[in-house]
Order: C-alpha cells, then structure tokens, then sequence
C-alpha cells in the first residue's frame, strides 16, 4: 500500500497525460451506468486486442459497481460535497490504469483494509484458489453481493491494489483505490 495515494493529485496530474476518460462529481446510478458505456465506447476505440478490451472492461465494471454499492450508504447532502466521487481512466503505453474516489462510511474502512490487504497478500494463484472458494460457498453480503468485488480486480488486472483512506469528519471517509491492468 502507498499510504501517499491521494487521488486529486493523481487526477490533476492525469489530466495531462493518456486519460481516456475521467469524471469528478456527483454521483448516482444512471451516471455510472453511463461512464460504463462511454467507457467500453473509448476502449474500443482504442485498443485493438479483443481480450485486454474484455479485461479491462471487466475491471471497469467491477470497480464502478463498487462505487455504487458503497455511495448508497453515503448521505451527499449531509457531506455537502459536490464532488462525491471521481473517476479517471488512462492508458499508460500498453497498459491501463483506473484510478477512483469515493466517500464511505467511517464505520467501513478498517473492514475494507482488511479485504483489500488480505489479497494484496496472495499470489496469482491463491487469489484465483480464493475467488473460487468464495463463488462456491454462494454466501451473499448486504451489498447484496458475495464479497468478490476486490478479489475478482485483483485476479482480472494481476497487480496488487493500491488505496488510501483520508478521512473527512467523524461519519465519512474518502477511499482511493489505484488499480493498473496489464495489457499482456
């Protein structure tokens, strides 16, 4: 983990570079949906390799899905926060990286450490091994998923995930999450 990682720096410093795409505003479900499909229009605009579009795609979706299960619980009003999530996605050479921003409860970060730690430690191999177990036991969460959010990013982009967590008052906290997806 680069306790540094701070995703304003990251999105003003990518405005100049390879962004494909990037947003920073308010959020809600139709939005999303709407970066997901302008998203996958870019990607395959610019990459010719139909399994790293898929890979990538794939990370994409998975990620934004995050964001919206976790912004839910998020009251954006009381956070009087304009710009409740953000969003940049860059092609660095002949790979990809997708950088995000979101407010979450407090009350969320130490279990959301703890996930993202727990398979940063594995290998390719034992998170493969994990997203297996896990998708077998067909356990579902109250995000109304089974816990494969972070472990299916983890084995589709193949690099350890980078995140830090700044906090914003005593309720809310700013989770950024770094994710780079290689092309090979």
């Amino acid at each position: 983990m680069d306790s540094t990682l701070n995703i304003q720096h990251y999105y003003q410093q990518m405005q100049s570079n390879a962004v494909v795409m990037s947003y920073k505003g308010a959020a809600s479900g139709k939005l999303l949906d709407s970066l997901i499909t302008v998203a996958q229009a870019k990607l395959a605009e610019i990459e010719p390799k139909r399994m790293v579009k898929k890979k990538v795609f794939s990370v994409l979706v998975e990620i934004l899905q995050n964001i919206h299960h976790h912004f839910n619980n998020v009251d954006l009003e009381a956070l009087q926060e304009d710009d409740a999530i953000m969003f940049v996605f860059a092609k660095n050479g002949e790979n990809y990286s997708v950088i995000t921003g979101n407010f979450i409860l407090s009350a969320e970060v130490e279990a959301l450490k703890g996930r993202i730690d727990a398979v940063n430690l594995l290998s390719t191999e034992e998170i493969k091994d994990r997203y297996r177990e896990v998708l077998g036991t067909g356990e579902i969460s109250d995000k109304g998923g089974a816990g494969l959010g972070i472990i299916d990013i983890a084995r589709k982009s193949g690099g350890k995930l980078q995140y830090d967590f700044s906090k914003h008052n005593d309720k809310f906290s700013f989770f950024s999450l770094t994710v780079n997806i290689s092309a090979t």
